[in-house]
């Protein structure tokens, strides 16, 4: 079971006093920050965030409880509520006055909910009658008002990443109203309706803030809604109901995650994963939208993966009381101290930790059998390479190989993939080159994700290994080759001539040189100057691909000198003569290279043959047989004349 745990708290959790020592503890979802607030005398503040910066320990007077306590972003300003009815600030900026001041909310007999920052001088506080929207002037020491709503309101939640605000209203609370804030705009979204179970008259439901959570699942807001089992309803268990918030337009339910059990449940948003927490099962469930049945206006969805605990955590033992050969204490999971904000992060107040929550990819792949739902799973993943790179090996793997069709169905979505990254890349070179269009916004460099699973990367840790084997037959081996160029080519990417040599290379150490011919006789290995060097070196072991190797290098129509050196090299001279007249190249190739390999033939006739050939190509070019000196030919001529005499040379011709 331990390998199969496909969550797990981070190793280096944000430590802080935990709650038996402090009066209160309090979270900052926006900076990810826990503030320990200490009271009597003076109130001593201790503020951890995820790195040294974002920590601070600082006092300040005792007025009071304090209700809330949260930083600005970048902890410019600090605001504390005290009472309902004010906000206090503390200047952190150097050099600006650390003497508190305070804001009254405007509205009469309101009292303050809460407040949240938008930018690191932007305040909106949330009473019970509506919402105050404030700009702080710190060098002032005061704010000004730039915009107020009212409207009844039960409770508040706000999503940091998208400055959005979710009002409840209305007597059962289920009537949400969204607001944006952005750069001391606010603006106001399309309200919309929880809708909540049927229970008997005249009992009534109200919607609890503990049932809502909102969080940005692949770029888009949702509000996500734990509707708990309904006693009167055949239901088999609760649903998390998600509504797709957009800027614009209507809020719509979009997808339907169905849990198949009851109790008390949190949430948690990993990697763009919805995780489930169950209490009483200790047991957490993991939902991927993207993984959507197709043609459903609400998409239903059972959980990826089968239900799980998160990996088993140890606190290590610090302070005076510690010994250094004492074991690490396991935490308790799923207690019922645990706060569980958005999006991953799990607070124990009573330990003093707090935990970032973690996918673990590698246990998913024995969970999840389907491969090619695998494969959607794993490509939208983060650090999802090396994980994609073992599926593969294990879907050719020899003691569980995975039929062609499921082999083709890995390759085809790693490569469409693929595709997307090269289409994506092509556009953005063509849009640099092409200068920046009138209006149009700067395009953004293509980010390449861990999913892009290129050539090399399969070439490097599958393909080339994978060709070794000996417990594999070569046919199945040949076969998953030109599976993967299959899948290449139907996807319009340029094959790399290192996948057709490592084809070649297993169908010789084979001897199954009749396959080969016809794939290079039927195109099936596309031409390259690198495939027909490999052919060439191939000629002792079949000699066949000597020739093949010319044709294809004839075909290409660029290689015109390689085919000459080629032939040069097999002391071919009169055939690379004739190849080079047959392509129109005769009058620019150099005298010397051919004269060179015709002496070293030792083939006197043919020495002669080729310089009477280059003597007429001068003589037509220039009116004269004698070569130029540039042409460094003057040992040549006087080897034909010692082999045949000075009579022999052609004359220049009187015409």
């Amino acid at each position: 079971m331990a390998e199969e745990h496909y969550l797990e708290l981070s190793e280096n959790p944000v430590q802080f006093e935990h709650a038996s020592s402090v009066n209160n503890v309090f979270f900052d979802e926006a900076n990810k920050q826990v503030f320990a607030v200490r009271s009597g005398g003076a109130t001593g503040v201790v503020v951890k965030g995820p790195d040294d910066k974002s920590s601070v320990a600082f006092r300040m007077d005792d007025k009071g409880e304090v209700k809330c306590i949260k930083f600005s972003i970048g902890n410019k300003i600090l605001a504390v509520q005290r009472t309902s009815k004010s906000v206090d600030f503390i200047n952190f900026i150097p050099d600006y006055p650390h003497t508190e001041f305070t804001q009254e909310c405007k509205t009469k007999n309101a009292s303050v909910l809460g407040f949240c920052w938008t930018s690191w001088n932007e305040i909106v506080f949330i009473t019970d009658q509506g919402i105050e929207f404030y700009q702080v002037f710190p060098d002032k020491r005061s704010l000004k008002l730039l915009k107020s709503q009212s409207i009844n309101v039960n409770w508040y939640q706000y999503c940091p990443e998208t400055a959005v605000i979710l009002l409840s209203t209305t007597v059962q609370g289920n009537v949400l109203q969204p607001l944006a804030f952005r750069s001391g705009t606010m603006t106001k979204m399309t309200k919309f309706e929880i809708e909540l179970p049927v229970v008997p008259k005249p009992a009534k439901l109200t919607l609890s803030e503990r049932d809502i959570a909102m969080a940005t699942i692949y770029g888009q807001l949702y509000v996500m809604y734990l509707k708990h089992h309904s006693r009167t309803a055949n239901s088999p268990g609760a649903e998390v109901v998600l509504y797709h918030l957009p800027r614009e337009g209507a809020c719509k339910k979009s997808h339907v995650l169905k849990l198949n059990t009851t109790g008390k449940f949190a949430l948690n948003i990993v990697d763009n994963l919805i995780v489930v927490h169950h209490q009483s099962s200790q047991t957490s469930l993991i939902f991927d939208i993207r993984l959507k049945e197709p043609d459903c206006a609400v998409n239903t969805h059972q959980p990826v993966l089968p239900a799980r605990s998160i990996h088993p955590y140890r606190i290590p033992l610090s302070g005076p009381a510690a010994v250094p050969t004492q074991p690490p204490v396991p935490c308790q999971l799923y207690s019922s101290s645990w706060s569980v904000f958005q999006p991953d992060i799990i607070i124990s107040a009573s330990e003093g930790y707090l935990w970032y929550l973690q996918v673990r990819l590698p246990p998913t792949v024995h969970l999840l059998q389907d491969k090619g739902k695998l494969m959607d799973f794993l490509l939208r993943r983060r650090d999802c390479k090396m994980v994609i790179l073992s599926v593969c090996c294990q879907v050719l793997d020899g003691q569980q190989k995975g039929s062609l069709p499921v082999v083709a169905t890995v390759f085809d979505k790693l490569n469409q993939v693929y595709k997307e990254h090269l289409e994506a890349e092509q556009s953005y070179t063509a849009a640099v080159e092409s200068g920046p269009s009138r209006g149009g916004a700067a395009q953004k460099q293509p980010v390449r994700t861990q999913a892009v699973i290129d050539q090399s990367d399969m070439y490097t840790h599958v393909l080339s290994a994978f060709t070794e084997r000996k417990d594999v037959s070569h046919k199945f081996i040949t076969a998953v080759l030109m599976e993967y160029i299959r899948s290449l080519n139907q996807n319009q990417i340029t094959v790399q001539h290192y996948l057709y040599e490592l084809v070649i290379k297993t169908l010789v150490q084979n001897s199954l040189f009749y396959m080969l011919h016809q794939f290079l006789q039927y195109h099936v290995l596309s031409d390259s100057k690198p495939l027909a060097c490999l052919l060439l070196s191939l000629e002792s072991t079949y000699p066949p691909a000597h020739q093949l190797s010319l044709d294809m290098l004839k075909r290409l129509s660029t290689a015109n000198d390689e085919i000459v050196e080629v032939l040069l090299s097999k002391q071919q001279v009169l055939g690379a003569l004739r190849f080079i007249r047959s392509v129109g190249g005769h009058d620019n190739v150099s005298a010397r290279k051919f004269l060179d390999a015709a002496r070293q033939t030792g083939d006197q006739m043919l020495f002669y043959t080729v310089f009477r050939s280059f003597q007429q190509r001068n003589q037509r070019l220039r009116g004269n047989p004698s070569f130029n000196p540039g042409e460094h030919c003057e040992e040549h001529v006087a080897h034909f004349k010692q082999l045949f005499g000075e009579q022999a040379l052609m004359k220049p011709s009187t015409v």
